[in-house]
């Protein structure tokens, strides 16, 4: 199955506002509505959660079930990818970049995001 990163993006958000109490450890399964995305299946949510997982952009418990994940939370790296690509024009331009570059990882994607968040604070203070 191909990564998606528009899915991984989505997926990521979700995660992010999940409903959870300060130090819940929560069996997420694909099929969860709560992490449900229009226009994939089960088996591409639960690729992805598992690409997330293996991205460090989540905390999770030691040991994990063979469907799904041990969720606790999103991590430090999980929450520099989320504020580098939050915004959907944000994301829309990275995307863009990406395409035109022919190719991308996710540390690109996170550099390109950064690189043209700076380029608007720059502008917005007037340097």
């Amino acid at each position: 199955m191909k990564r998606d990163m528009d899915l991984i993006r989505e997926l990521m958000l979700k995660l992010e506002s999940f409903p959870m109490e300060p130090g819940d450890n929560v069996h997420i399964t694909p099929d969860n509505p709560d992490v449900q995305v229009d226009g994939h299946g089960v088996d591409q949510i639960d690729y992805h959660l598992s690409l997330i997982e293996q991205a460090g952009f989540i905390e999770r418990s030691r040991s994990g079930p063979a469907i799904g994940i041990m969720f606790r939370g999103v991590s430090w790296a999980g929450q520099d990818f989320l504020d580098s690509v939050r915004s959907a024009d944000v994301w829309d331009r990275t995307r863009q970049a990406a395409s035109a570059a022919g190719g991308f990882t996710v540390d690109l994607l996170v550099f390109a995001a950064k690189s043209y968040l700076e380029g608007r604070i720059k502008g917005l203070m007037g340097g």
